[in-house]
């Protein structure tokens, strides 16, 4: 698999096969990542990569906690900005709702949406997590070297025939995670992944997750 074929095969799986995932493959994966370019070399991920019981003590633990306090506590970062607005927002919602329709869930189906999105809890059935966190000081440059990283890791897992979703919902519980995790009060929890193999048939895995235009991005000067 070359590069452009990583880059358009991997999409966010939302349905894992139940298999599982041999470690040596993560080791080998996550070896090569840290090629992954940063500020100065500084290299300013972490990670605490999770399964197997450890997985399940925490699914069950973060459940409860969803339970409790089902529109988050202590979330340490604003995953979404509030100005979100323009295209920005707009394909914020377009995905939303084309993944809710592509397993039958209307607008109005409030408990179904509620069902569907609960799924993070289980990682969607991937066997694995990788859950991020970086230095409370670490700024908006590092913070880009992380999305560096965990986008190389991504691509590496399409390489070796795997697959993944970023989950920044974890961080609505941002503290917790942490106190979880065993990770102190100096860092801060960024997102979890769920890692795994997908299931090629599931219709949340194969609707259409468009990009705008490059015109509508880019621009280029000089040429």
């Amino acid at each position: 698999m070359n590069v452009t074929e990583a880059v358009t095969s991997r999409r966010s799986i939302r349905q894992f096969l139940d298999k599982p995932v041999d470690k040596s493959i993560l080791e080998r994966v996550l070896e090569t990542a840290q090629r992954a370019p940063s500020g100065g070399n500084t290299q300013p991920w972490n990670a605490v990569v999770v399964g197997g019981d450890a997985l399940k003590d925490i699914t069950a633990k973060i459940k409860a906690k969803a339970a409790t306090a089902p529109m988050g506590e202590n979330t340490e970062y604003a995953i979404y900005p509030r100005e979100l607005d323009g295209r920005y927002e707009e394909q914020r919602r377009a995905v939303g709702k084309d993944m809710f329709q592509a397993v039958g869930l209307e607008r109005g189906d409030k408990a179904g949406r509620i069902a569907q999105m609960a799924k993070n809890w289980d990682s969607f059935g991937a066997p694995v997590q990788l859950f991020t966190y970086t230095k409370k000081y670490m700024g908006p440059p590092q913070w880009s070297d992380m999305g560096m990283w965990l986008q190389t890791v991504m691509l590496l897992l399409r390489e070796a025939g795997l697959d993944s979703c970023p989950q920044e919902i974890w961080a609505m519980y941002g503290t917790y995670m942490r106190e979880l995790l065993g990770i102190d009060d100096d860092h801060i929890f960024f997102c979890g992944m769920a890692i795994g193999y997908r299931d090629p048939d599931a219709a949340i895995n194969n609707f259409d997750v468009p990009r705008v235009p490059i015109r509508d991005a880019i621009e280029f000067r000089g040429f």
